[in-house]
């Protein structure tokens, strides 16, 4: 898809589900590859764990990524996320962020990471235009952390790597730790120790049912609220006031002003009617949900099409047509999340 869009086109026209949410966000996964094989995302006994990953030629280029990125910012699209995958993985990512930061009407750039490969890489992405950075970090613990990642993961590797951003220039960025009961729970209080009094916010994300491959288990899920009150008990909190219904975390603030902290609670207290979050994987597959099952491939309408339009009224159309409210409907009858299929490269 060679063809510029048209200037009418770039105006963001923002576009609302079937309950009025509005297309804000995209998470834009550049590559399923990943140097981890966490328990709860990309397990080894699964086919990605075992190596089993698209041929390169499958994969969105970074020309089609930016087009298809102009087409969802015409849309309403203001923030984009880079997830992978691990994206860091992917070959001239600097690259593509430059291009992507240049697209107008985008108005901020982020991205998930392990951390791993940052030394090598937070400066050129810095320059080249990304604002935030998320850092995935689920222990200090070196033996915890080595069993949740499938053996993949080395601690000083990761604190490396949030050193090397932080001389980059990345001042403010996020800590995502995902609470695994009887895996990781034991190890969260010193996580949250080692950040206090830093300008890091750490966010505490309940283990989600995002899928067969993960073995999701609702016994190993801790609820924000058991968090708010024990970590409240050795260091007090106050909740912190917001004005965006789409944010996914509840945040805090230590009463001894020693920093933030976010609780991400999908399973226990559900922010489905506030989300304006649309999901692309790297092969070019549009979900509306994070637990949805059913996709929209984009690929022939990026690659064999000459404009722009059709690629942009497909978006269009499967927006509007959005229903779900997946977390909120948990437990009801008929709602079934063995049902559900992961998508790592969706982010």
């Amino acid at each position: 898809m060679n063809t510029p869009l048209p200037l009418k086109i770039i105006e963001s026209a923002p576009v609302e589900d079937l309950y009025r949410r509005p297309l804000r966000e995209l998470r834009m996964s550049v590559i399923d590859r990943c140097n981890f094989r966490c328990s709860y995302c990309m397990p080894a006994d699964s086919l990605q764990g075992r190596g089993v990953f698209l041929p390169l030629e499958k994969l969105l280029t970074d020309h089609e990524i930016v087009d298809l990125v102009r087409v969802f910012v015409s849309l309403g699209v203001h923030k984009l996320r880079i997830t992978g995958g691990e994206p860091l993985v992917r070959p001239g990512l600097p690259a593509l962020v430059e291009q992507l930061a240049a697209v107008p009407g985008l108005k901020d750039i982020a991205l998930t990471t392990n951390g791993v490969l940052l030394p090598r890489l937070a400066d050129d992405l810095a320059a080249a235009g990304l604002r935030r950075l998320t850092v995935s970090l689920d222990t200090l613990d070196q033996d915890v952390l080595s069993d949740i990642s499938g053996g993949k993961a080395r601690l000083q590797d990761i604190l490396d790597g949030i050193e090397a951003a932080e001389r980059a220039g990345f001042r403010r960025m996020k800590i995502n730790t995902v609470v695994q009961r009887g895996v990781n729970d034991h190890t969260v209080m010193d996580l949250l120790e080692r950040f206090r009094g830093s300008p890091h916010r750490v966010r505490l994300i309940e283990y989600m049912d995002v899928g067969n491959s993960n073995h999701w288990n609702a016994g190993e899920v801790v609820p924000s609220a058991e968090w708010v009150a024990r970590i409240g008990e050795r260091w007090p909190l106050r909740p912190m006031n917001s004005n965006n219904p789409a944010e996914t975390a509840r945040r805090f603030e230590y009463v001894d002003g020693q920093g933030e902290i976010g609780f991400i609670s999908s399973i226990t207290q559900p922010f489905c009617r506030g989300c304006t979050r649309a999901r692309v994987t790297a092969d070019g597959m549009f979900y509306t949900c994070l637990f949805s099952d059913h996709g929209t491939n984009l690929m022939p309408l990026i690659r064999h099409r000459d404009s722009p339009l059709e690629l942009r009224q497909r978006v269009h159309s499967v927006w509007t047509g959005r229903s779900d409210r997946y977390s909120e409907e948990r437990g009801l009858p008929g709602h079934d999340h063995q049902k559900v299929e992961m998508f790592r490269m969706g982010g």
